[in-house]
Parts: structure tokens; sequence; C-alpha cells
């Protein structure tokens, strides 16, 4: 009995002792919470970078000026063959342009260009995913949701005469659908047009345009219509501004990112789901993505898109260099060329399709990993929208159950005796399970219109594109993750890289032939973490050639023939006569894609001259340094050359 009572009393002070651990416990978590902090971009890049505001080392083998394209100048400006506006319209175009950012932006400078082509005054395009029925807000109309109306008028005044709207009496005459439409296509002939369209126009006084897949105007014209080519970059690259507030924003994300005294380096996954389904990469991914991109991709074969079967070998694709490379693979590239654990990377992109969980790996090596998300606050990003009504959110609703007459009937159905058991009950399906515009996947075979919701932030994409752009092209570096992918339609990486050629062809431009660098990750495929040193050696001179003239010129040969504003050579540039050319280089059609530059005015030539030189200087100065400077920790780097000498059996003690 002694030993009983004994045992209880201890049993009650064990208990006691519980209960008051856990009240403690609550009383701290309660008082505590309140004290809790979300987490911030710039709170966990200040542990990196303490010295804010102050100019950090910057490594020129990493972030320094291409040398051999210094030379290459900004030159759009109309030449003296280049005609006066004549003030005598032959009628107006107006156009609806469908499709997201990239689209929209390819598509108006072709406008330009077929309205200058045509003597026609052009009527501001209407960009469907930014119209009134998206549900965007009542601040805006279509166009001037994303960029600035007056801008573009005063920029143009030269070259086209264009007005915000048809004049009073024809606009009755289009709602009833009197003006012959037209919906060219992506690469129609300027023929096309003289032949086809200007006789109607001229008939009319009107013709409208429908324009679905990017563009409306073969990317290489004749040589006689190269001030066509040079209007289309002055559309592009200084007609095409955003609407302020988006500009606003997108430099103040450059100057929270310079802020921190250190270099950054802008990523575009380029995962996008067409493109995906259009090269047939299903394989790549897993679950319900695969599942995804086949719907997409037999929805293309039924509208004629593709010719080729449902079914087809993604990682062959991928080894032809077709599909992109995985955001895995891209921080192992940056990682062999030099870049340290800390750098900077900003995530381009409104959409990564396959989620975060595609990011894991890179994240994990390159933890200063941000988007616009994580560099502006949510009031920064709902100004940028504007006030919008309210919308009913998607709300998940359980299938209908069914009745037992449904039940019995599908069991008549079942076909004859002997039956096999029945199915056991179905588990309780999750709204977390469903939640998304994915959740379809699971239970329908046939992809529903995209709700009020989904159109509303089809347009917030067009916006956080527009962020990302500015970033892209004031970058660092850059490095596209897919682009040149030879499906014709134009793409965000294509447009930011013939842009960063334009404004300063010298910048850090990566253009990676996808096709060697699946060859070089077979090689490394069960050991990519820890490669040898041969490896990491030929991944990096792959990459510093896509900086250099090699790249620009396989650049050339993959991106012009199907979109100009990726490669705007020679047309819009000029070159510094003082500098050396290295190369020419021409086309199968005999035209220059590279070297063929004119040389720039006088007005050019010195201010140019100068700055060549005393970039020449300062590498100069930076190859005598004996001790190359580090923007890595000391302790990384001996460890990863540790385990680089451990795993490469043909080690060169020469090198």
């Amino acid at each position: 009995m002694l030993f009983k009572s004994k045992i209880k009393w201890i049993t009650l002070f064990v208990l006691t002792l519980s209960l008051g651990s856990l009240v403690a416990h609550l009383s701290l978590t309660k008082f505590s919470s309140m004290n809790l902090v979300q987490y911030s971009a710039k709170d966990a890049l200040s542990h990196d970078f303490p010295n804010i505001g102050s100019p950090g080392g910057r490594n020129k083998r990493l972030w320094g000026a291409v040398r051999s394209l210094e030379s290459l100048q900004p030159y759009a400006n109309p030449r003296n063959s280049y005609a006066v506006l004549n003030e005598n319209s032959n009628g107006f175009i107006y156009a609806k342009i469908f499709g997201g950012f990239e689209k929209i932006r390819s598509s108006i400078c072709d406008l330009v260009t077929i309205s200058r082509l045509l003597n026609a005054t052009l009527v501001i395009p209407e960009i469907q995913e930014s119209t009134r029925s998206k549900g965007i807000s009542y601040k805006f109309k279509s166009f001037s949701y994303l960029y600035d109306e007056e801008q573009f008028i005063a920029s143009l005044k030269n070259d086209v005469n264009v007005v915000k709207s048809l004049p009073e009496y024809l606009k009755a005459a289009r709602r009833r659908n009197e003006f012959p439409t037209f919906k060219p296509q992506y690469s129609a002939s300027p023929n096309f047009y003289v032949k086809e369209i200007l006789p109607s126009l001229k008939k009319a006084k009107v013709v409208g345009l429908i324009i679905t897949d990017g563009g409306c105007l073969q990317s290489i014209l004749p040589p006689r219509m190269s001030e066509f080519q040079r209007l289309r970059c002055r559309v592009a690259f200084h007609a095409l501004q955003f609407r302020p507030e988006i500009q606003i924003i997108g430099h103040r994300i450059v100057e929270r990112l310079r802020a921190w005294g250190q270099p950054f380096l802008a990523y575009h996954p380029g995962l996008v789901r067409d493109t995906l389904a259009y090269h047939g990469c299903a394989e790549l991914f897993q679950d319900v993505h695969t599942e995804l991109i086949q719907y997409r991709r037999t929805q293309m074969i039924k509208q004629g898109i593709i010719n080729e079967e449902l079914s087809v070998d993604s990682h062959l694709r991928r080894e032809n260099g077709s599909c992109p490379l995985m955001p895995e693979e891209v921080g192992l590239l940056l990682r062999a060329m030099g870049y340290p654990s800390k750098t900077i990377i900003y995530l381009a992109g409104s959409q990564t399709f396959g989620g975060q969980r595609l990011l894991i790996p890179l994240r994990a090596m390159f933890a200063n990993l941000v988007d616009c998300t994580s560099l502006c606050s949510k009031t920064e990003l709902s100004d940028l929208v504007g006030p919008e009504t309210h919308l009913p959110p998607d709300i998940f609703q359980l299938p209908r159950p069914k009745s037992e007459e449904q039940l019995k009937e599908e069991w008549n159905r079942a076909g004859p005796r002997p039956r096999p058991l029945p199915p056991p009950p179905d588990r309780p399906m999750y709204q977390h399970e469903k939640e998304g515009w994915y959740g379809w996947i699971t239970e329908n075979e046939k992809e529903p219109d995209p709700s009020p919701m989904d159109l509303r932030m089809q347009a917030h994409r067009l916006l956080w594109d527009a962020l990302d752009y500015i970033v892209s092209v004031q970058a660092d570096a850059f490095f596209p993750g897919f682009n040149n992918d030879g499906s014709g339609w134009p793409d965000f990486s294509g447009l930011v890289i013939g842009q960063r050629l334009y404004e300063r062809a010298s910048s850090r431009t990566f253009r990676p032939d996808r096709k060697t660098i699946a060859s070089l990750f077979n090689i490394t495929r069960d050991d990519m973490y820890h490669p040898k040193r041969n490896w990491t050696l030929s991944a990096k001179e792959h990459l510093k050639r896509s900086l250099s003239e090699d790249g620009l010129i396989r650049q050339s040969l993959l991106s012009k023939p199907t979109s100009f504003l990726s490669h705007p050579l020679p047309e819009c540039s000029c070159r510094i006569s003082s500098v050396e050319i290295t190369k020419q280089i021409k086309g199968k059609d005999g035209r220059f894609l590279y070297g063929g530059e004119e040389e720039c005015p006088k007005w050019m030539q010195s201010a140019g001259a100068e700055g060549v030189r005393s970039d020449d200087t300062e590498l100069a100065e930076d190859d005598n340094d004996v001790v190359e400077q580090l923007e890595s920790d000391g302790a990384d780097v001996t460890s990863s050359l540790t385990s680089l000498i451990d795993h490469d059996e043909e080690w060169d003690p020469n090198d």
C-alpha cells in the first residue's frame, strides 16, 4: 500500500509540472507573437551586405563590360533618305492585339511600321488582356493600362500620325462592323499589305487588324526598307514607354537592389506552359504539371499549331536544345562561372510554370534570390494596379453527390456478371487540393473558362512583366533560361536581350547554347554538384563565348529571322571608327549580321571613344593584379577547390 501511494504522489507531481510547463509556454507564445516580424528580403540582404550604400568590390571578370562589343553604339535615327511624313493619310487603321506582354510589345512595333508603309493614321491599338471587361481599374483604358499614350503619340509625330480613337462619325459604322477586317499572319510580307490591304484602306478609309501571334510583319525586310527597321527600333526603345507609375516602381526596385553596394544578375526562367507544350517538354515535370502541359499540347494539335504526335521524348528534346534550362542547371552554371553564393539574383517573369518547387535548388545555391514581390510592399503594388471593383473569390465547391437512381444506373451499365467488387469509398477532397488555376485537372477532362478573377490576374501579370522588364534591362548581367526556341513567337528574354544590345551592347548578357549545355550536363549528370575541374572549365569557357562576338553571331542566326527586336543589328547601331572591327559576318542572303554597321556620326565619336579607352585602362589594370578580388568567403573557396581536386582524375598541374 505504501508503494502504491508513493506512485500516486509521483504521478500527481509529474502532471502538475507538465501542466505548469504548458501554461508557461502558452503565455510566452501569446506575448511573444506580438513581436514577430514578417520576413523581408531587404532585412535578409542586410546580413550579407552590412555596408549598405557604400560601393562594394566589383569583380570585372564577373561583372565587367565585354570589350569586343564596346564599339557598338545605339543609333536608330533616320538617315538622309527618310521621307517626310505625308499629311494626306489614306485612312485609319485600328487593331485588336491578343496575347501576353511579349506579343503585345512586338505587335505594336509592327503596327506602327505598317501604318508608315501604307501612309495610314494609326488608332491607339486595343490590348485585349487589359480591357475593361477583364476587371481592371476604371482609371485606365486598354493601352494606357501598360503604356504612356501621350509619350507614344509625341514620340512618333515625325513618323506616323497616331490618334487616340476614331472620329465620331466613324465610330457608329465600326460598331456595325461595316469596315473590312483582316487577320494577317505573323510573318506577313510588305507586299501583302500593299496589294491586299491598301486598296481596301483607300476604298473604305478604315480597316481593322486582328493580331494574335505576336506580330504581323516579317522580321527581316529587304535592304531598301532599312528605314522601316529603324522605325521599329524607335518604337520599341523610345516610343513605347511604360506609364509613369510603372516606371517609378521599376526604377525604385533597381535603386533598392543597387543600395546594397553590389551588382546584381537578372534571370528569366522562361517556363511558360504554351511554349513547353509546343516543344513537348512535359516529361521534365512531375504529376499535375505534366498533365497540364499534355492537355495544352492536345489543344494545339487540334488547332493545327502543332503537326506532331502528342507524346514525344522530352529528354531527347532537351538534348536538342528545344527545352528550357531548369533553374537548378542555371544555378550550377552560374556557380561554375564563379559567381559566389551571396550574389543577388533577381527572378523575372510574372509566372514560372512548375511553381516554387523548381526554384528550391537555385535558392539553395543562391540564397539572395528576390523578385518584385519581395522588394515592394503590398501597398506599392496595389497602388500600381489602381482601384478595382470587388469580385467574388473563386470558392471551391464540392461535387454534387450522386442520387440513388444514378448509382443504380451506373451499376446496371457496369457489364455482365461476375462483376468485380465495388470500389472503396472515395476519400474526401480537401479544399487545398482544389485551390489554384490547375485544380480542374484532377476531376474534369476539359479546362474551364477563366473566371473573372482569373481574367483580372492575367491583366495584373502585364504589370509585373513590365516591372521585370525594366529591372532586367538595367541589370548588371542577364541570364535567359529559354529563348530562341524556334516557335516563332516573341519571348521575354529575346526582347530584353535586344534592348540591352541596343542600349549598351557591351553589357554582360549571356546567350547560352542549350544543346551544348545539355551535352555538358549529360557528362556529369550523376555528380552535378561536384563536377570535375575540366567540366567546370568547359562550362565557363562556353559561357564566356556566349558573352562575346561568337555568342552574338549565333544569336543573330537564330533570333533575327523570327524577331527583329531581339537582334536589331546592324540597322539600329553604329560603330566607333577608332575601334578595329574584328569580324564581319553575312547571312545566307548576303546581308550583314554583324560588322556591317555604319560609322557613328562625329558628335558620337569622341564620347564613345573616350568611354572605350577608359574601360580598357580599367581592365588592363585589373589584369595586372596578382591577386584576384574574391567575392566569396575564403573558407568556401578553399573547400570548393579541395573538392574539385579530390574529384578530378585528369588534374593538370600546369593549370
